[in-house]
């Protein structure tokens, strides 16, 4: 059998039609969402707004690392439609990494959306931000423990 074209990399300084094709499907994606959504995405991955231009580019090798899928599909609010479009073209790319685009095919757990004021400053939205994620693990946690004990 003669080898396809996913079964090795493209050369040195070519992109990987495969990835540029998820990377496409993402761009659109993130195109069809509220101005604002590219920073909340780079905030909750914990990375630079140009770090997300750059996964969502197809023009630039960089390819989505598979842990930031789940995290993605939660902020960009995906359709299941979206969410099976995505993982099927990020498993065509990764095809070793595609266990885990297929974890994120269902989200994990439900979420809690908690509205927060305008904030004057920035700094201070992050902050409070930063203090519900750390205290919603801690709480989560300890109930964790406590239901396994049970």
């Amino acid at each position: 059998m003669a080898p396809s074209a996913g079964d090795s990399p493209p050369p040195a300084g070519e992109i990987d039609p495969a990835v540029a094709t998820y990377k496409a499907l993402l761009r659109d994606f993130l195109n069809r969402r509220p101005s604002g959504t590219r920073q909340k995405l780079a905030g909750a991955i914990g990375t630079h707004k140009s770090f997300v231009s750059q996964i969502s580019n197809p023009a630039y090798r960089v390819p989505l690392p598979a842990q930031y899928i789940p995290t993605i599909m939660a902020v960009c609010h995906f359709s299941a439609e979206e969410r099976a479009a995505f993982l099927h073209a990020y498993a065509a790319a990764h095809p070793d990494q595609a266990v885990a685009a297929a974890g994120a095919a269902e989200p994990a757990g439900s979420a809690v959306h908690i509205p927060l004021p305008a904030f004057r400053h920035p700094a201070l939205r992050r902050q409070v931000e930063e203090t519900i994620r750390e205290l919603s693990a801690r709480v989560i946690a300890l109930a964790q423990a406590a239901d396994a004990k049970d």
